[in-house]
């Protein structure tokens, strides 16, 4: 079983602004299917935070456009697995194209390390 988050807009179109993001949306995946999607409210935006919290919640990915390098670290010390460069698509679609392996990631978007609003360390 897998829990994917994916931070979002209002809309459930992935936000680029990982670290201010105003939801996520997490799936829980069972045998290659969504058996459960839930959107749900981050806590304030603090330096450790989100990986602390997200890997608190059970979730074993994310899926992202952009992230600093210390909210990666963080991650990978908490056993999650973060994937960056994925498209600004729906949540829904970006997390078939995950369950599918047919999603395309490219590059980090938050290509440095104290780019305001991406950094989510």
């Amino acid at each position: 079983m897998k829990k994917i988050a994916i931070p979002i807009n209002e809309n459930g179109m992935l936000d680029g602004h990982f670290g201010h993001c105003k939801f996520f949306n997490v799936f829980t995946e069972e045998n290659g299917q969504i058996i459960n999607q839930e959107r749900v409210i981050p806590p304030p935006h603090e330096p450790g935070v989100l990986p602390k919290w997200l890997s608190e919640q059970g979730v074993t990915d994310v899926i992202t456009g952009g992230m600093g390098q210390m909210a990666l670290k963080l991650f990978n010390q908490r056993g999650v697995n973060a994937f960056v460069g994925a498209p600004q698509e729906s949540s829904v679609d970006l997390v078939h194209g995950f369950l599918n392996n047919s999603l395309s990631l490219t590059a980090n978007y938050c290509d440095h390390e104290h780019h305001e609003g991406c950094n989510g360390h």
